[in-house]
């Protein structure tokens, strides 16, 4: 099928299930929650994106769209609180198990895996006769026990890691030495022909079908790679994007800005922060520089409509089987746009070169090539949100959420704030399942159904303190009030003070004016940090130089040998060449 057809085909579905948009479910709906991987909302046409995403628009359409609503900013610790429920240090990831201090490692909170007396929403769903499947990036630990399979999911096919080749079986850093891919928790090898988003919703539409016959709804966990790093897709659908970005990051930076004002995401008077000190100028760069960065925006921006398009098979296939009006679409990301450039580092450069992995600018997205868009492009595209991926402010942890089914009003904009473990109590209470467990910690979260029906304006009261944390940034929500602290180097490792209602670009620090309200929310956080079980992390640490060290370790251990070679060649050298000196000296004495 042509992407147009497909995307009629896709309309045509969505145009139907709008029809039951104010209707509650007749039976216990099938539900599809979709994870895009370092998303902003204006990364989405619903939220006034210039990439295509008319699938996702068109559930954002005839659903309900949030503008308030809040991850953390880290991949891992977001899909744990997503799937559990829970702060992330009590569900046990709370930082990505790649840059866990060694101080913390296996410590309550920072285990890399779900915690043992951990219950996720799939197991619940499963225990109440759903079926419950899972294709995508998991991140949630690999050893035994630590896999879907072990937490409520009768089929899935899962990646653990923070991401990889989208192509291929293969890492995208050289601290893995594989591509960790899962089927039911065995592990397993990709096909020769592979493309991830392809991949994933063709396995989710095979674990649906095989389940018809059983007469039961479905939970589909469907976790995208994109638009992780390595960016990469189909030419076909960056080819497109070839000039949307070749003006650089000011212009997309003032462009998305435009956007979230236009589609509602901010007030008109939105003031944007500064640009962070040490982002590189477009004008500073050279031709051959901006035609690298032009093109690796243009192949993130296919990369995402790819994810799309393929998003609109799965919609297509369920109208087809007639289980698409009885299912509801959670759409969301787990954290900003990623900043990350590991093209940067001469080491990664070298590693690159050495698997053989290519960055030049013509093929850029397509099989063998690297590519990421950097911190500059990073803030351009969470705009007109302070910084990004990987720190407490508004650009890391602002992203999107939309919510489409049966029940769901049509056409809804909710700027009422919402965190990301409201998802799980408000999914179990959607399909009407008891989340009692005596053994389980109980869930932080709120369920949104008021905000949904029109029954409520808030799910969390003026007074409720929100706390989050992650790799030592963290933030700690009340009202409309934000405490945030963001470390080095694109943060100063301070407290400062935000009102969201009047300030989302978090440019006029309340610190001084109101330092009641200061001592008031940072007491809150000392508070919340107690009760979760927070470790502060060690001075100097930062996720990248974290990173950093354990590629250094890790290549150093690969090339142990080779090392070991060079090393015995140079220490040959300096021994052979003064003896074959002092040989030729002897030689030429008188007798």
């Amino acid at each position: 099928m042509t992407r147009a057809l497909a995307a009629c085909a896709a309309f045509c579905a969505l145009w139907a299930h709008s029809a039951l948009a104010t209707d509650a479910p007749s039976q216990r709906p099938n539900v599809v929650l979709v994870v895009i991987d370092d998303a902003s909302p204006t990364d989405i046409g619903a939220y006034g994106s210039e990439i295509a995403t008319p699938n996702i628009d068109r559930l954002a359409a005839n659903g309900t769209r949030f503008t308030n609503f809040h991850a953390t900013p880290m991949c891992a610790p977001s899909r744990a609180m997503l799937l559990t429920g829970l702060d992330s240090h009590i569900a046990g990831i709370a930082n990505l198990p790649e840059t866990v201090p060694v101080s913390h490692e296996g410590r309550p909170g920072y285990l890399g895996r779900l915690a043992d007396n951990v219950v996720t929403i799939a197991s619940l769903l499963q225990r109440n006769g759903y079926r419950t499947y899972a294709a995508g990036k998991w991140h949630l630990g690999h050893t035994a026990g630590a896999l879907p399979d072990a937490h409520g999911f009768d089929r899935s096919f899962v990646l653990d890691a923070t991401g990889a080749d989208n192509w291929e079986q293969r890492p995208y850093l050289p601290i893995y030495d594989d591509a960790d891919w899962f089927e039911d928790g065995i592990p397993v090898r990709l096909p020769k022909e592979f493309y991830s988003s392809q991949f994933l919703v063709d396995r989710a539409i095979e674990y649906i079908d095989g389940g018809q016959n059983d007469n039961q709804p479905f939970f589909l966990y469907l976790p995208f790679l994109a638009i992780h790093i390595p960016v990469q897709a189909p030419q076909a659908f960056t080819d497109h994007y070839l000039d949307v970005y070749s003006t650089g990051w000011d212009a997309q930076r003032q462009r998305r800005y435009a956007a979230a004002v236009k589609s509602g995401l901010v007030p008109p008077d939105t003031v944007m922060r500064e640009l962070p000190v040490g982002l590189r100028q477009w004008a500073s760069l050279t031709d051959e520089q901006r035609a690298l960065a032009a093109r690796s925006q243009a192949v993130s921006a296919g990369m995402m409509e790819a994810m799309d398009y393929h998003l609109g098979r799965l919609i297509v296939h369920l109208q087809g089987i007639g289980a698409f009006e009885n299912t509801l679409f959670v759409v969301l990301a787990d954290n900003g746009p990623e900043p990350g450039d590991p093209g940067a580092s001469m080491l990664f450069r070298a590693w690159l070169a050495s698997v053989g992995y290519s960055t030049d600018v013509e093929h850029l997205g397509t099989r063998g090539t690297f590519a990421s868009i950097g911190p500059e492009a990073a803030k351009a595209n969470a705009a007109p949100f302070a910084l990004f991926k990987f720190h407490a402010a508004e650009g890391g942890v602002r992203v999107p959420l939309i919510m489409s089914g049966p029940g769901v009003r049509a056409g809804q904009q909710l700027d009422a704030f919402a965190f990301i473990t409201d998802l799980a109590p408000t999914l179990l209470a959607y399909t009407g399942t008891s989340a009692a467990l005596p053994s389980a910690p109980p869930m932080g979260g709120h369920s949104l159904l008021p905000l949904l029906a029109g029954e409520a304006a808030l799910v969390h009261a003026q007074d409720e303190a929100i706390g989050m944390e992650a790799a030592g940034s963290a933030a700690l929500f009340k009202g409309s009030l934000k405490l945030v602290r963001d470390r080095l180097p694109f943060g100063d490792e301070q407290w400062h003070l935000y009102d969201l209602a009047v300030d989302p670009g978090e440019t006029n620090d309340l610190s001084t004016a109101r330092p009641d309200a200061l001592q008031e929310m940072v007491a809150d956080y000392t508070a919340y940090a107690a009760k979760v079980g927070v470790l502060d992390v060690p001075v100097g640490y930062s996720t990248t130089g974290e990173v950093g060290a354990r590629m250094l370790r890790a290549l150093i251990h690969r090339y142990v040998w080779l090392l070991a070679g060079v090393a015995a060649t140079l220490i040959g050298l300096i021994v052979w060449l003064p003896w074959r000196v002092l040989k030729r000296r002897r030689r030429g004495a008188p007798g």
